[in-house]
């Protein structure tokens, strides 16, 4: 029997698992598919909120924290495992702020470098840009990081850990409780049942956690949002740094591919890819940088991200249990977040210190509640 059992096996699993074991605790970690294979793979990976100052300072505490946090955590993976996730500081230049004092104040209330930028700078950086942008913010220690390659460095890492045990391909059926606590979790395997018991569970299943809960009695809101992204290649650089304008953004890769994102769609699980979607994402990638207009797309997807009312994730104990944890409903920062909300989890279960206030978070104070039966 493992300290903790974790469903879920996004980065917010995988980074908590990771905590855990190096806290000396045993782990199992259950995946539904192949770990990281969901929201945590689809999206396009930029190390920052998109218009930071656009959220609560709840976000902001974990998004600073986080970003302070990958650098390290990139270079620890590269060499434990010879994966390198490929996080590079290439800056974030955003077209379209007009709330740009705003901006800046945050910026400098949190230790953020932030510019204010006119025409010539713009240029001056990106010469590809579509012409007529007259004023920009730009944030250079802005990162980005490659998120299939920092899945694999992750999933890596936890297989060589020996307190770490990993099933995928697992789908859960059903929870087993006792009275206030969870007893076990029951999954099928390659076509058979399995009981697993734990000490304590952590439900961290992204836009599907909402699910886990409702078979606590209990509903979480969180519901899924999809996004769209496509993927161009060019044949040599067309960017040296994240763009973003008008809430789309263009990545632009070490290989030269340009990820162009994303769409905000509520189609309950529905992850289908539209014809709709792909022709609004390459409209406003060319609107952008027009030399994408002589390029094909090479590749359109989708993923689900978990929404939480403000973006605020949920993360700590679940009420009326004694040993149930969530960390779940981090909307479009998932991977962002992801280091700092894992910390925090992690000291809660440990009974250590991340140094973050827990309350804003706290599952009890933020609406999971038993679910109606009228």
């Amino acid at each position: 029997m493992s300290d903790f059992l974790i469903c879920g096996g996004g980065v917010s699993g995988m980074l908590v698992a990771r905590g855990l074991s190096r806290q000396g605790a045993s782990v199992h970690m259950i995946e539904r598919g192949s770990c990281g294979h969901e929201a945590s793979w689809a999206g396009g990976g930029i190390v920052s909120p998109l218009y930071p100052w656009r959220y609560s300072e709840p976000v902001t505490a974990l998004a600073n924290r986080a970003q302070d946090a990958y650098p390290e955590l990139a270079r620890a993976l590269t060499d434990e495992t010879g994966i390198d996730p490929e996080l590079t500081e290439c800056g974030l230049l955003m077209l379209d702020a007009d709330d740009h004092v705003d901006a800046l104040r945050w910026a400098q209330r949190h230790g953020r470098p932030m510019h204010a930028w006119l025409s010539t700078q713009i240029y001056a950086r990106e010469p590809g840009l579509a012409p007529g942008s007259e004023r920009a913010l730009y944030m250079p220690a802005v990162a980005n990081i490659r998120n299939p390659r920092l899945i694999r460095a992750l999933a890596a890492s936890l297989q060589a850990h020996p307190a770490v045990e990993v099933s995928e391909q697992s789908e859960i059926l059903r929870f087993e409780t006792q009275g206030a606590r969870m007893t076990a979790v029951w999954l099928r395997q390659q076509g058979r049942e399995r009981r697993i018991e734990a000490d304590a569970f952590v439900l961290a299943a992204g836009a599907w956690t909402g699910q886990l809960l409702e078979w606590l009695g209990l509903t979480l809101p969180v519901v899924p949002v999809k996004g769209q992204m496509l993927l161009y290649k060019a044949d040599k650089a067309l960017l040296r740094g994240v763009v973003l304008s008008n809430g789309r953004y263009l990545i632009p890769r070490r290989d030269h591919h340009i990820l162009v994102g994303s769409t905000l769609e509520h189609a309950a699980f529905d992850k289908s890819i539209t014809e709709e979607a792909g022709d609004s994402l390459r409209s406003s990638a060319e609107r952008m940088l027009p030399a994408l207009s002589a390029l094909p797309v090479r590749r359109q997807w989708a993923g689900l991200r978990p929404g939480a009312p403000d973006g605020v994730p949920f993360i700590g104990p679940v009420p009326g249990f004694s040993n149930v944890y969530v960390n779940a409903g981090h909307y479009r920062n998932g991977l962002v977040l992801a280091p700092a909300s894992a910390d925090l989890l992690v000291s809660l279960l440990t009974g250590t210190t991340a140094g973050l206030d827990p309350a804003p978070y706290d599952p009890a104070r933020r609406g999971i509640a038993p679910v109606s039966r009228s």
